[in-house]
């Protein structure tokens, strides 16, 4: 099926499968903009299905099969079984299927050039602080982010076609189908092994995604990492161009790391022992400034004068579900961080310290093979956060094998020392958190599910019942 060019299908309505998605929403509006019909299906309302509606796109809540007759495409994510509803009735109808990180491939083929953010956690926020920097001092590229950017006005960024700017994700090999000249690696981790099995078949993903490169193509990669390193050891033709970047000894360094009372970092950089310059972000953290170093090295080797992108990254304010602010109720802060593995909660509650407040963290497991996988690591993550609350794991994609359970996960995290309590969905943990929680706490929702829909609950009900 993955023959099929869409550029063939400009007379023909493409349906989309889970149609909401960060990614699918944004194709959709890719393809719109670029002339096709499409309509779509989700399993639930959200922004991104307001926004695509008031494109024109006829989207359906629910189990639809009876929309995908007369389509002559069907887009899938990776989440999407083959035994949806809607997927077996153009199985049925003979109607071409493409997964969408085949769409994406294509679709970023039509660019010159395309700058692929790879790794295990910050692709989001540092392909979003690349877009912003490439489209705030006039480079114009297109940009496909698994993210929704206030800068671009979305997750998406129609530009010209010298530089199509995309997150590479692992999950299902789904970067091994994106064209790739500028190869940004941020990290290696565990993570996704239900997909691989083994972290060795993880590394020869990364290294056959980055086999994809031209000769003449650049890899900008985390020093540090001891499995990046690896891969690129491993990496042939050996004349692409591979630049570093970290602390120490690298290409591309940060030293001087300073944070404000906010956990706002600043800090110079150099390339090659030479200062480019100053940088201060309005993002907190010490991970932020290794991406937004990685952002302003990619930049730079993009003729970006630094001044101008340093600008540019002091306005960044993050993307949408990381690390966001998203409300106040009864004096406590609310964040949400789509972290959905041990490693990025653990960070996004090392952001959340940093301004000196009693933390609850609320942690919705994803998936049950991931909880299975990472079992130990759960245990740990969120020690540092003053309490943690655990709803029922997200299955996503999956069935639940009835061998692993959050109550599973709270004992053993309580056997660690970790204040944690088992509250199974979201009325529940509002209602733990009003009895509970006090002023100046900083309640941070952490998963890539729907938990964020709780900050929405919490501040809708709070202006519905003040106190």
């Amino acid at each position: 099926m993955s023959l099929l060019e869409i550029s063939t299908l400009k007379d023909r309505r493409i349906h989309m499968v889970g149609i909401g998605g960060a990614s699918m929403s944004g194709l959709a509006e890719m393809l719109v903009r670029d002339g096709f019909t499409v309509s779509g299906s989700d399993s639930a309302d959200g922004y991104a299905i307001k926004r695509l509606l008031s494109l024109g796109i006829e989207i359906k809540i629910g189990h639809h099969p009876e929309m995908v007759k007369g389509a002559g495409l069907l887009v899938y994510s990776a989440a999407i079984a083959p035994t949806d509803p809607e997927r077996e009735e153009a199985a049925k109808k003979n109607i071409p299927q493409m997964e969408r990180a085949v769409l994406l491939g294509q679709l970023m083929k039509k660019s010159h050039e395309q700058l692929c953010v790879a790794g295990t956690h910050g692709k989001t926020t540092t392909s979003s602080m690349i877009a912003q920097i490439l489209a705030e001092t006039g480079r114009d590229p297109t940009v496909h982010l698994g993210g929704s950017l206030d800068a671009i006005g979305g997750s998406v960024r129609i530009g010209d076609k010298d530089l199509f700017v995309a997150e590479a994700c692992e999950f299902n090999r789904s970067f091994h189908h994106m064209p790739v000249s500028f190869a940004v690696l941020l990290n290696i981790e565990e993570d996704h092994l239900d997909c691989y099995g083994t972290m060795d078949k993880v590394e020869e993903a990364y290294l056959i995604f980055l086999e994809q490169l031209p000769e003449n193509g650049l890899v900008l990669a985390l020093g540090k990492d001891e499995r990046i390193r690896r891969v690129l050891s491993n990496l042939t033709p050996k004349d692409r161009k591979v630049l570093t970047f970290g602390e120490d000894d690298e290409d591309y360094t940060l030293s001087e790391l300073e944070y404000n009372e906010k956990g706002n970092p600043s800090f110079t950089v150099r390339y090659r022992g030479e200062g480019l310059g100053q940088a201060q972000l309005s993002v907190p953290g010490y991970y932020n400034a290794l991406h937004a170093l990685a952002a302003l090295a990619a930049a730079h080797q993009l003729n970006v004068p630094f001044d101008e992108a340093a600008a540019s990254l002091s306005r960044f304010t993050g993307a949408h579900r990381r690390f966001e602010h998203t409300g106040t109720v009864r004096g406590m802060d609310l964040y949400h961080d789509y972290g959905h593995n041990p490693a990025e909660m653990r960070v996004a509650i090392d952001m959340a310290k940093l301004q000196n407040r009693r933390v609850i963290a609320v942690m919705q497991p994803h998936t049950f093979s991931r909880v299975k996988t990472l079992f130990n690591e759960y245990l740990t993550c969120t020690k540092k956060a003053d309490i943690t609350l655990v709803t029922d794991i997200f299955a996503a994609r999956e069935v639940d094998p009835g061998d692993i359970s959050t109550p599973m996960l709270v004992e053993g995290m309580r056997k660690h020392g970790v204040n944690a309590f088992h509250t199974p969905d979201f009325d529940s943990t509002e209602a733990w958190i009003l009895i509970n929680g006090k002023k100046n706490d900083l309640i941070i929702t952490m998963g890539c599910g729907n938990i964020n829909l709780l900050n929405e609950q919490m501040q809708r009900n709070a202006k519905e019942s003040p106190v």
